[in-house]
């Protein structure tokens, strides 16, 4: 199922308070920026983030789910409805991501 552009504007809204959020389709789902490095992304109406330590500290008891079959493991976050913890957890992720690989 793809995720809808409502959600997605929802998230965002959520995020506003941060620069440099930016998003991109991709399938029918949409991948999360912060400052260029991807943070995580919708799927299935579903935010899920990369399970950096900073984010599983934040969110001890969060499932891990799969965005779609045969990808790695992300975090759900619950709590999409309150936009300071989530503005929080991007934040503390960004030093423990990676790098953006650079397209040749």
């Amino acid at each position: 199922m793809a995720s809808t552009k409502e959600y997605l504007e929802f998230v965002l809204e959520q995020l506003s308070e941060l620069e440099e959020i930016s998003s991109r389709a991709m399938m029918g789902e949409y991948i999360l920026y912060y400052r260029g490095k991807v943070f995580g992304g919708i799927y299935d109406d579903r935010l899920l983030v990369k399970p950096v330590p900073a984010a599983v500290k934040m969110m001890p008891d969060a499932e891990l789910e799969l965005p779609y079959d045969g990808a790695k493991e992300m975090l759900l976050v619950d709590d999409v409805d309150n936009r300071e913890f989530l503005c929080k957890l991007v934040q503390s992720m960004w030093e423990e991501l990676p790098e953006t690989k650079k397209k040749k």
